[in-house]
């Protein structure tokens, strides 16, 4: 197989607006540059997020979260030049306390996975990517709906090429590959350490660093590294753009671009499905595809 840049398309499932920017959109913005078509299908709203920037935390704010996370998605959708969809789920929230408590009724993370899946498996099927994105097994953290994204996104990846499964929502079409993200990753942040402190600066890394035990076979699921660093800029970008989410003075940019485009200037990914050949490692979601 071999499809020229123009035929090459791109989905990004996500769990909550902010996600398409926090992970993968370096990667997002080479891609567009090339001329590929990418899509993010955002599964909530991010109702229930809550407002992490201090500047923002007010209650107008709080009381029109629904509307104004819109607004930030659709700024990080023009930065990044992508096209997005949402799923139409309702955030579920993040639980914390000992125990945890329960799920709100009717929240993404407590729907059935074939029901969750149906809009998704809608968009495939009309969108025709070769390649989807998503997270793995554990949602790249224990969100509820970081996980329910996961379960969606491989249901639909393996249902939208079945002519008998959801036959009312459109012609079958199999995406090719199938990848999970990696990254916030032990190898990636002891690189950005260290980078910090040879260059005489404060790593914001060091505390979760002396926690942090390696996982060698976390580190060897990564297949492949995409070579974005100087779409790094474009992905700070679109961060800021999801004011309610990122704090400019924060730990999102604590390491200087620069900084960090020397350290690490990959974006890490895990193939988990593939149905074409390509070697391993990779450097290109594409690869087996061009």
């Amino acid at each position: 197989m071999c499809l020229v840049t123009e035929d090459l398309r791109l989905l990004h499932v996500h769990a909550h607006p902010d996600d398409e920017s926090s992970k993968g959109a370096a990667s997002t913005a080479k891609y567009v540059a090339e001329g590929v078509d990418v899509m993010v299908a955002t599964c909530t709203g991010g109702e229930r997020g809550s407002i992490l920037n201090p500047k923002m935390d007010r209650p107008d704010v709080l009381a029109n979260m629904t509307e104004i996370r819109r607004k930030e998605m659709d700024a990080a959708r023009e930065i990044l030049g992508i096209r997005q969809e949402w799923l139409g789920w309702v955030d579920s929230g993040y639980p914390e306390g000992d125990p945890l408590p329960p799920l709100p009724e009717g929240c993404f993370g407590l729907m059935k996975v074939e029901d969750a899946a149906a809009p998704l498996v809608k968009l495939i099927r009309e969108f025709r990517p070769q390649v989807v994105t998503t997270y793995d097994e554990n949602g790249g953290y224990p969100h509820p709906d970081h996980v329910m994204c996961h379960q969606i996104s491989v249901a639909a990846f393996e249902a939208a090429g079945d002519p008998d499964a959801y036959p009312e929502l459109g012609e079958p079409w199999q995406p090719l590959k199938l990848y999970y993200h990696h990254t916030f990753h032990f190898e990636r942040m002891k690189a950005l350490h260290d980078a910090m402190l040879a260059r005489g600066l404060e790593s914001p890394y060091a505390e979760r660093l002396k926690e942090w035990k390696p996982d060698p076979e976390n580190e060897r699921r990564i297949t492949t590294r995409v070579e974005c660093a100087e779409y790094f800029g474009v992905r700070d970008r679109a961060l800021l753009a999801h004011a309610t989410q990122i704090d400019p003075d924060g730990s999102w940019f604590s390491v200087p671009l620069e900084v960090h485009q020397a350290a690490w200037p990959t974006e890490d990914y895990e193939l988990a499905r593939s149905l074409v050949e390509s070697e391993l490692p990779e450097n290109d979601l594409f690869a087996g595809l061009r």
